[in-house]
């Protein structure tokens, strides 16, 4: 391709009516690349295989990433406030955080659930809920993403049928629902069945999108949490990707052909603080992806080969000591994101070391995305980093430690990175990698070889009031649990007891569970009823000791 070539697609692109100039008012173009020759095959155009340099041919200058705020706490109602005052700040999508009894399959009034309810994210319980938690939102036009794994199905099954019963379009709808349950296993712990059965309900959620719903990505591999667990930059890329293309295989291993189905699955990094191998990580991960999505899986469809993803700043390097400092670090973990190219983006709040973000802290979040986006005059160009010796010196290394990552899961799958998955959670592969990784880390850090702002150097300050913080009562537990035991008492039960019994024997099928699904969370039936009905199909996952 050339850089003539180049230039027809960006013309064709919708681009943003703005002056690209610096602030001195010197011109900007809006690609740097050789003149006079076509780049290396490995690095590319914008918008053109491998995409090493971004999937859109205009970067930034056609549309700005999505800034789309995580929020979750207390009830539904408390929620759907946050909600509100994120779009109204200018926020563009919303990322809905569940507390720990959701995302482990949990009601609310359930004895695990005690002192957790509402607080490290909201507590949906019922299709009632999920009525309040969008209450006055416009499903059909905001996108809407979900962070849940082992029980997403249900969960957005409540989402769909609470959308149809406000007359939406299932097939307007657009979100993302993050249903990557391999991870679980390797990092975030947060299963409830064994992994072939979790894994055959995210087939399901696929098949379901792509017949039903050609506007939602039923799932978005994620590497937010590998990292966020300790793993290195190079372990986040390899585990994520080669979790990526587990789901492909299972996929087609339901008949499904990759280019109907590959377009809508989609990714979420993290945004760590070492600024250059982030941005690598990210051009790294689209040149693999669009490689093995063609040689490896046939794929023929540009948009099968496009790595599209969402980025969240790293929650694990904020600080409790000098929380203001946070502001910092996320606006530099920002930047890389968006050097990086990523199609939408979280910024963490300053007080999230302590607690859930006050509206303050969020909208100072916010307004990092907006001084990003709005002053600095990164998005006049596409791509601004592509061809420094540096970046692309990283993105090769990190590209080759991956490569050795993947021969090992293939290798323990005989050939299938789905089975070498199966194989290598059940061995502890990924779990003793990430715990060696974060380990290693802490040493550095207690030997003052790795510096921490106010943690191990540059402490001045740490005896200072600390900042206000949300505080989540016992009120909006008890709140919660007394509005479930309402709908309980008001629903059909004989209803709910026939739904749960038609979803129980379609699990013991190879059925889709989507549409029985549906037609148990419409009668009101819960998420922990829900969850036990299938665990007596599926059994529970126990994770066996590792040393």
């Amino acid at each position: 391709m050339t850089r003539e070539q180049w230039q027809k697609d960006y013309e064709a692109g919708k681009v943003r009516d703005l002056d690209y100039e610096t602030m001195s008012g010197l011109p900007v173009n809006p690609l740097y690349a050789p003149s006079d020759s076509e780049p290396d095959e490995a690095i590319g155009w914008p918008g053109q295989y491998p995409y090493t340099r971004g999937v859109h041919p205009s970067g930034y200058r056609g549309r700005l990433w999505t800034m789309r705020m995580f929020a979750g706490f207390g009830t539904p109602e408390d929620t759907n406030e946050r909600f509100k005052e994120i779009l109204s700040a200018g926020g563009g999508g919303l990322s809905t955080a569940f507390d720990m009894p959701t995302l482990m399959g949990l009601d609310s009034d359930d004895v695990l659930s005690v002192g957790e309810v509402g607080r490290c994210g909201v507590a949906v319980d019922t299709i009632e809920d999920m009525g309040i938690l969008y209450n006055e939102i416009d499903l059909e036009n905001t996108t809407t993403s979900m962070t849940i794994n082992a029980p997403a199905a249900p969960i957005w099954a409540m989402f769909v049928a609470n959308a149809e019963e406000r007359g939406a379009d299932r097939a307007r709808l657009g979100g993302t629902l993050q249903n990557d349950i391999l991870k679980e296993y390797q990092a975030q712990k947060e299963w409830v069945f064994p992994p072939r059965p979790s894994m055959r309900l995210v087939a399901d959620t696929i098949e379901f999108a792509k017949n039903e719903m050609p506007r939602w990505n039923s799932v978005s591999i994620s590497g937010y949490h590998i990292r966020e667990a300790g793993s290195t930059a190079a372990q986040e890329l390899a585990f994520t990707l080669a979790n990526g293309f587990a789901y492909v295989e299972a996929a087609m291993q339901r008949g499904l052909p990759v280019d109907e189905f590959a377009p809508r699955l989609s990714f979420f990094f993290n945004a760590h603080i070492d600024f250059f191998e982030e941005i690598a990580k990210y051009r790294a991960a689209r040149r693999i992806w669009a490689r093995w999505m063609k040689e490896h899986y046939g794929a023929e469809d540009p948009k099968s080969m496009m790595l599209r993803f969402h980025t969240q700043t790293a929650g694990v390097s904020l600080t409790a000591q000098q929380p203001e400092i946070n502001i910092a670090r996320t606006a530099i973990e920002a930047l890389a994101g968006v050097l990086g190219g990523t199609q939408s983006l979280h910024t963490n709040s300053m007080d999230e070391a302590l607690a859930l973000p006050t509206e303050k802290a969020a909208r100072i979040a916010l307004r990092t995305q907006q001084v990003i986006a709005h002053e600095t005059g990164v998005t006049d160009v596409v791509d601004p980093l592509g061809g420094s010796w540096f970046v692309e010196e990283l993105t090769d290394r990190l590209e080759s430690e991956a490569e050795l990552m993947f021969a090992h899961i293939k290798e323990a799958g005989e050939g299938s990175m789905l089975e070498g998955a199966f194989e290598l959670i059940d061995e502890g592969w990924y779990q003793g990698s990430i715990a060696d990784a974060a380990y290693d880390f802490e040493k550095k850090v207690n030997a003052g070889r790795r510096i921490v702002v106010g943690v191990n150097d540059f402490t001045e300050g740490n005896e200072e009031d600390q900042i206000d913080l949300l505080k989540i009562t016992t009120e909006d537990e008890q709140r919660q649990i007394k509005n479930l035991q309402q709908i309980k008492s008001d629903r059909n039960q004989q209803a709910v007891d026939e739904a749960l019994i038609a979803l129980s024997r379609a699990a013991e099928t190879d059925a889709n569970l989507m549409l029985p699904l549906i037609d148990t969370v419409r009668t009101r039936a819960t998420v922990g009823e829900i969850m036990n009905t299938l665990a007596d199909v599926f059994g529970r996952y126990q994770e066996k000791p590792f040393i």
